[in-house]
């Protein structure tokens, strides 16, 4: 299954960002385990490329892990040696292409959208979501039908809800979902609030 196809079906992608590389990787782990499909490591977090080479060595070729806060090529490159199957940007970033995988686009105005699009982005990542909320995605799918929106930022269960509703095939939800397990926190924490992120995904309410 492909990024997309994976967006679409499972409706959620978990962002992993942390001060403790150790933990985020058990983060990672966690969020497999509790049967997240998608899972996104930030750059930002501490030592990110040794958290993703080593998550893809315990989870598989096949498992969807991805690179976040992916701003140049030089990042990506990096990422995709790691072992990254997917990059997620911040905003529009040139140069991505030659590395062959998919890339869910930072982007937030119309115009935004299109320079995307062109670039060549699998996905749209609307970010910061919490800028317009759902009512904004949903005028958006006017002017942009076939467009896979993935809303980021702020996405706590509420919203998630909203936003699936208003069209959104997946979101993306970093510390609502992951609270303080990638800092070494509570990681049966982690496991409610990922049950209750996999419940609002499948069509429940918060």
């Amino acid at each position: 299954m492909n990024l997309v196809e994976s967006l679409r079906t499972h409706r959620l992608l978990a962002i992993v960002r942390g001060k403790d590389p150790a933990a985020a990787l058990r983060t990672v782990r966690t969020l497999t385990e509790e049967g997240i499909a998608a899972i996104e490591v930030s750059l930002t977090t501490a030592d990110a490329l040794t958290v993703i080479r080593r998550a893809r060595a315990e989870l598989g070729p096949e498992a969807l892990l991805g690179a976040g806060t992916v701003r140049s090529a030089v990042d990506a490159a990096n990422a995709v040696e790691a072992g990254a199957s997917y990059l997620v940007t911040p905003a529009l970033v040139d140069g991505l292409e030659p590395y062959g995988v998919p890339v869910l686009m930072g982007a937030l105005t119309p115009t935004e959208i299109e320079l995307a699009l062109a670039r060549g982005a699998a996905a749209i990542k609307l970010f910061p979501g919490s800028l317009g909320g759902p009512g904004y995605l949903r005028a958006l799918r006017d002017p942009f039908p076939e467009v896979p929106f993935v809303p980021v930022g702020g996405v706590d269960a509420q919203a998630a809800r909203d936003y699936l509703d208003r069209g959104a095939v997946a979101v993306g939800v970093g510390s609502p979902l992951v609270g303080d397990a990638a800092e070494g926190g509570d990681l049966d924490g982690l496991r409610a609030r990922a049950a209750e992120f996999r419940r609002v995904a499948a069509g429940g309410t918060p």
